[in-house]
C-alpha cells in the first residue's frame, strides 16, 4: 500500500473535523479554566488521530464489502479501485485502534475513571458508526453522532485531560461503590461552548448526505435526508450553521466568553456567501465542499477569538 493510498483510506484531508475541538477546547481550558497540562494534550492528540483514522478506514472497508454498486465498489471507493488488500486495510484498522487503546488507558490510569468512561463511549459510538449488521451511519442519526461524538466528545475530553487536577468533573470508583462529582456551572459552560463544533461537524455529515442521497438509496443507505427529503434537509442545514453564531452570543451575555469573541462573526463573510451556493445547488463536486469551508472559517474564527481572549487576559 502506498502512502498516497492510506492517507486516501483514513482520508486524512478530513481531519479537520477533530483537530478543531480539540484546538478550541485547548484554547477554552485556558480562557475559562485556566488550566494546561500540555504532555497529556499532546498524547491524547496523537491517539484521537489514530481513532479517528481507524473510524474512517473502517467506513470505507464496511462500504466496500456491503457495496450493492458494481460502480461505487471499483471505481469510487478507494480499497476498490486502488486493488487494496482487505486483509492489509484490517491489520491497519487493528493496529490504529490498538495505539488508541494504549494511549487512552494510560491516560486514564493517569488521571482517573472518568476518561475512560467519556473514551469508551466515543470508541463505541465511533466503531459502531459504521460496523454491524445496521449501522449508525446508514440511518437518520449519523448527523447526531458524528456532531456529537466529535464536537463534544473530543471538546470535553480534552478538556477534563486539562482540568482534572482540579476535580471539576470526577469519578471514583471500587469493588463497592462508585462516585461521579462535578460543577453544575463547568459542566453546562462545556457543553454550551461545544453546541457550534456539534453543528458544524453535523452539518459536513448533513451536506455528504445531501449530495449522496440518490446514490445512498441505490446501496440501501436510508440517511436522514431520505426521510426530511432533500428541501428540508437543506433548511436544517442552513438552522445549524447559523445557529452556531446565535450559541456564540448567547455564550457571551452568559459569561462564558469574554468580548474577543466577537471575532467569531467575521466569520459570516465567508460562510453567508458559501451557504447560499450550497442552498442554490447540492452536488458533491461543486458544493459539498462549501459545508468543510464552512466548518474551517467558522471554527477557525471561533479559535481566533478565543486566543485573542487569552492575549487579552495575559496583558490584562
Amino acid at each position: 500500500m502506498t502512502r498516497e493510498s492510506f492517507f486516501d483510506l483514513v482520508e486524512i484531508r478530513t481531519k479537520l473535523a477533530s483537530l478543531f475541538p480539540f484546538l478550541i477546547a485547548v484554547l477554552f481550558t485556558n480562557t475559562y479554566f485556566h488550566s494546561f497540562h500540555w504532555g497529556k494534550t499532546l498524547f491524547f492528540f496523537f491517539g484521537m488521530l489514530a481513532f479517528d483514522m481507524a473510524t474512517t478506514a473502517i467506513n470505507n472497508y464496511m462500504d466496500f464489502r456491503k457495496a450493492h454498486s458494481e460502480e461505487y465498489k471499483y471505481q469510487e471507493n478507494i480499497i476498490g479501485k486502488d486493488q487494496l488488500s482487505e486483509r492489509t486495510v484490517v491489520l491497519i484498522i487493528f493496529g490504529l485502534i490498538g495505539f488508541a487503546a494504549i494511549v487512552g488507558i494510560t491516560l486514564a490510569v493517569q488521571t482517573g475513571w472518568l476518561l475512560l468512561v467519556m473514551g469508551c463511549a466515543c470508541c463505541f459510538i465511533g466503531v459502531f458508526y459504521t460496523f454491524g449488521p445496521i449501522p449508525l451511519s446508514r440511518m437518520p442519526l449519523g448527523e447526531v453522532f458524528s456532531g456529537v461524538t466529535m464536537g463534544l466528545g473530543i471538546f470535553a475530553i480534552t478538556i477534563y485531560l486539562n482540568t482534572y487536577d482540579k476535580r471539576l468533573f470526577f469519578m471514583e470508583l471500587d469493588l463497592k461503590h462508585f462516585t461521579l462529582t462535578g460543577s453544575t456551572t463547568a459542566a453546562l459552560a462545556v457543553v454550551w461552548a461545544s453546541l457550534p463544533l456539534i453543528a458544524t461537524i453535523a452539518n459536513i455529515m448533513l451536506a455528504n448526505n445531501i449530495c449522496d442521497l440518490e446514490q445512498d438509496i441505490a446501496n440501501h443507505r436510508y440517511t436522514l435526508p431520505f426521510y426530511l427529503g432533500k428541501r428540508n434537509a437543506v433548511i436544517l442545514f442552513n438552522f445549524l450553521m447559523y445557529s452556531s453564531y446565535a450559541a456564540i452570543l448567547i455564550g457571551l451575555i452568559a459569561g462564558i466568553y469574554q468580548w474577543p469573541i466577537l471575532l467569531t462573526f467575521v466569520s459570516l463573510v465567508k460562510v453567508y456567501p458559501q451557504t447560499k451556493i450550497f442552498t442554490k445547488e447540492q452536488i458533491k463536486s461543486k458544493t459539498f465542499a462549501m459545508s468543510i469551508k464552512n466548518l474551517v472559517t467558522f471554527n477557525g474564527c471561533y479559535a481566533l477569538g478565543l486566543l485573542v481572549t487569552l492575549l487579552w487576559q495575559f496583558i490584562n
